[in-house]
């Protein structure tokens, strides 16, 4: 009689007999088998927008004002940061931190995070004066 085909996650560390996939401890051994991790190095793309001179501009504003300046530069920040691929990872105050490579990486991440950076100080700029 032939034994059913299990499907194998690899083999043992200790002897080099092929594991089941729900195996804990190895068949043949009795070695803990490791825990499979998803784990992966990559290249992430990091960048940081702050908006400058907050702090002394939050003194001078009302602060409903204050909050509609910081919410229109969260919202420059997040149209460019998606028009390039990027995204906003977290907010700290006045800034946000953007990552590109994320949950997938690409070749040009590096160049898309410097254009929205070029990008987002040219629009905060044209904000800043209108």
């Amino acid at each position: 009689m032939l034994g059913r085909m299990q499907e194998s996650i690899g083999a043992c560390a200790r002897c080099g007999e092929p594991l089941p996939a729900d195996a804990r401890f190895c068949p043949n051994c009795g070695a803990p088998v490791a825990a499979l991790s998803t784990e992966e190095r990559k290249v992430v793309t990091v960048m940081f927008a702050d908006l400058v001179g907050s702090t002394k501009l939050s003194t001078r504003l009302d602060p409903e004002r204050f909050r509609q300046v910081t919410a229109t530069f969260f919202g420059a920040v997040s149209e460019e940061l998606e028009s390039l691929r990027g995204r906003a990872e977290k907010y700290v105050g006045d800034a946000v931190m953007a990552v590109w490579g994320v949950p997938h990486a690409h070749e040009d991440d590096a160049l898309r995070a410097v254009r929205a950076g070029l990008s987002i100080r040219d629009r905060v700029s044209r904000l800043a004066s209108s």
